[in-house]
């Protein structure tokens, strides 16, 4: 939100930078992004050495500066930063700059002009250590008391900077007590070295008097006597201002090393919380889940400060306990009495130090564990001892001004005080902290609310047969565990998860008595059912899926597809093919086969598995095929449950895998083909021959594990796959036969049936 430009701009951005550094070097904490916002500007006018704010942007930023820090007196704090050895503001450069604090005030008129249109500045010095200074409001202009503040804040530190002691600043007159201006007599105390020189002064003077007057009294005299103890009075003078003088240098130049030791010492501090904020920025922004967020956390503040032990409570769902969460520096034991320790948020009589910092959302620093105990509870105090606690600090997590836990760190073992300084810079993580927490809540709340929206999806399709309930769920079991056996990344394996659970999806459109029924489909029914892969794919890509989701519609929508490019909806063919759908697409016929359907039961799982590879290559990607193998045989439970499942089929009735070649004959022509499968009640042969359905046959075979026995049964054509009719899509074009007489017996057949399924 922008200034309004039709309000006089009266203050220069310079003043508010000053606060801005005050703030960075004790109240770290605050932050400076929502306040200058609420004051209605922005970092880069602040950065503008000529930019100008107009009153109600400087009155918003103040009026908010106060509640932030709960310092009223902040205005004063801030004009005496402004010239502070600490500071290294303009303000602090512009008075250095004029050589003296006398020469500073008498000057401060002009200089005023320079970050100041709302008022007159007028000095004069009254003695050689004292001025007035005037400061009258431009007509139109509304100052407020913190202005004034302010100013006898900076007027204050003046004299500081030229290592001057202040012994007195006046404030006669106010525009706030019914002044016309604001005056201030500033006086300072006057140096050793002046008075000394003065004495020097004034002695030569007399010595100068007392020779000339000598002389025309007693030449002699005056040049023996006179003259030799002036002389020596003079230049003991000398020598005593001098020394002075070079006293109050050195002491000048030894505040100048302390005044550059410290800001070499705050240079080393800046840089490595610099260094902290950094390294604690990298490890939250790589983390999505809280656990890891504080694990990281800890680790960077046990490098970077100097603390024993540190912890971070944080409160439960329902805000009613402060938990423990993450810590370093405990022993074993205290480890455990901190899991089984939780403080009480929703009792109004709580009142040990945690609670009061979360609800307060106030940082506290205490020296010495003996100076509260007498207002905490008797929990408090039983905790406190069991952990040896004596000096500490507590700071709020805070985020969006909702607390969501506590940052506590203590001394037990170096006994290093702690100070204002380790607080603000440990309000300013918990900051950070505070913010990825709640971002790692929010990312978990949002990716629970997308699994539920998945699997209410996936449910919605199953819910619609019990036959088929699960379905989604299983063929996403199976694919996971073929993405565990390939070593596939972790955020690939998520997206297989959600296409496997979406896979189906496209059935919705699909009419319940196409997908319930019991009998063999049509060509037209069948046509129906396979579009449900291409209907999945276009519902699929109305959802936004983004970033790694991305390939959800095109994986999902691609599992029908056959390395030999005989699959739908596309007919793809090997790399063309989504390697995900490939996964999918196993997971997905394993299940089918090996589940109960409308129109078939289970089928049984050696015979599932030796299904499974007889079609590795030409339907299935083989890697894709071994490595789900594995992943079946590794589930031990997996294998116990899919062999224990009823069967509902005889074994006489089952379908198994037979290929043998068979010759037969039909309305008087004798022709032969290749079997592909064979029950003890038929067969279906491979041939190009078209015969009527109906037309009754003669078959002879032998099975393949007994050539030396020839089979001859007479049946009839059950049912035609062809180009004209293709009952079954997955089969080539040929026949199915129904035996109607097998010779010599039919116990062969059952036998060869019985030990394939077994």
């Amino acid at each position: 939100m922008r200034s309004d430009p039709l309000k006089p701009a009266l203050y220069n951005s310079r003043i508010i930078d000053t606060y801005l550094r005050l703030l960075k070097k004790k109240y770290s904490y605050v932050n400076i992004g929502d306040l200058l916002r609420s004051a209605k500007m922005e970092p880069y006018e602040v950065a503008d050495q000529g930019h100008w704010f107009n009153q109600e942007q400087v009155d918003l930023f103040y009026e908010r500066l106060v509640k932030v820090t709960g310092n009223e007196q902040i205005a004063r704090e801030a004009g005496r930063f402004a010239a502070a050895p600490d500071s290294i503001s303009v303000l602090r450069q512009y008075v250095l700059g004029l050589g003296s604090p006398a020469k500073a005030y008498e000057l401060i008129g002009k200089t005023s002009q320079n970050f100041t249109r709302s008022s007159r500045y007028e000095s004069r010095r009254i003695a050689s250590n004292k001025v007035e200074i005037i400061v009258t409001p431009e007509k139109g202009v509304c100052e407020k008391p913190f202005q004034c503040e302010n100013r006898i804040g900076f007027l204050e530190a003046v004299a500081t900077v030229f290592n001057k002691k202040l012994l007195h600043v006046e404030h006669p007159e106010c525009i706030f007590h019914d002044g016309s201006a604001c005056r201030y007599i500033i006086s300072w105390e006057k140096t050793p070295s002046r008075y000394w020189n003065k004495v020097r002064n004034y002695g030569i003077v007399l010595l100068l008097a007392l020779v000339g007057a000598s002389y025309f009294l007693n030449g002699w005299v005056a040049l023996l006597a006179v003259v030799p103890t002036f002389v020596s009075f003079v230049l003991l003078a000398c020598l005593v201002a001098a020394s002075v003088e070079k006293k109050e240098l050195m002491t000048g130049i030894e505040n100048l090393r302390e005044s550059t030791d410290k800001l070499l010492e705050q240079i080393n501090l800046n840089y490595t919380n610099a260094l902290l904020t950094n390294e604690i920025g990298q490890a939250v922004s790589k983390q999505v889940d809280v656990a890891a967020i504080l694990r990281n956390v800890f680790e960077v503040l046990q490098k970077r400060l100097d603390y024993d032990r540190g912890m971070i409570l944080l409160a439960d769902k329902e805000k009613t306990r402060l938990l423990f969460s993450a810590g370093f520096g405990y022993s074993v034991e205290q480890q455990n009495l901190l899991q089984k320790t939780s403080f009480h948020l929703d009792r109004p009589e709580s009142k040990g130090i945690f609670v009061i910092s979360f609800r307060e959302q106030k940082p506290f620093l205490v020296n010495d564990f003996d100076d509260i105990k007498t207002n905490l509870s008797s929990h408090s105090l039983t905790f406190a001892k069991m952990l040896g606690a004596q000096s500490f600090i507590v700071c709020p997590i805070v985020c969006d001004g909702e607390s969501v836990g506590i940052l506590a760190v203590d001394n037990v073992v170096t006994k290093k005080p702690l100070i204002q300084s380790n607080m603000s810079l440990l309000m300013g993580t918990a900051t950070v902290i505070g913010i990825s927490i709640r971002n790692a809540m929010l990312n978990e709340a949002r990716e629970y609310q997308f699994s539920s929206t998945l699997q209410v999806l996936a449910a919605s399709i199953d819910a619609r047969d019990n036959l088929t309930a699960g379905h989604a769920e299983k063929v996403t079991k199976y694919a996971l565990g073929i993405c565990q056996e390939l070593g596939l990344s972790k955020d690939y394996t998520e997206m297989i998860r959600v296409a496997s659970l979406l896979h189906d999806y496209g059935k919705i459109g699909i009419p319940d008595a196409i997908l319930k029924k019991e009998g063999r489909l049509t060509v037209e029914e069948y046509t129906q059912v396979k579009s449900h892969a291409e209907k999945t794919r276009e519902i699929l890509e109305e959802i936004n899926f983004e970033g790694i989701y991305r390939q959800v519609p095109e994986v999902a929508g691609s599992h029908h597809e056959k390395i030999d490019g005989t699959g739908y909806p596309r007919g793809l063919r090997g790399s063309e093919i989504p390697f995900g759908a490939k996964i999918i697409a196993v997971a997905d016929f394993f299940e089918a086969i090996t589940a109960k359907r409308h129109y078939r039961g289970p089928m049984p799982l050696a015979l599932a598995i030796k299904l499974l590879e007889e079609r590795s290559g030409a339907h299935f990607e083989k890697k894709v095929v071994r490595a789900f193998i594995r992943y079946l045989e590794q589930d031990s439970k997996l294998l116990e449950e899919l062999a224990a499942q009823k069967q509902v089929r005889e074994v006489r009735h089952r379908r198994v895998p037979c290929r043998t070649s068979v010759s037969f004959r039909v309305n008087g022509k004798t022709v032969s083909g290749v079997s592909t499968d064979i029950s003890t009640r038929g067969m279906f042969v491979a041939i190009d021959d078209d015969f009527e359905e109906g037309s009754p046959i003669e078959l002879t075979f032998f099975l393949p594990n007994s050539q030396s026995v020839k089979i001859e049964a007479k049946g009839r054509v059950a049912w035609v796959n062809n180009n004209r009719r293709r009952l079954k899509p997955v089969f080539p074009t040929g026949v199915g036969v129904e035996f109607l007489d097998v010779v010599p017996t039919d116990e062969m057949l059952h036998s060869y049936v019985g030990a394939y399924a077994s």
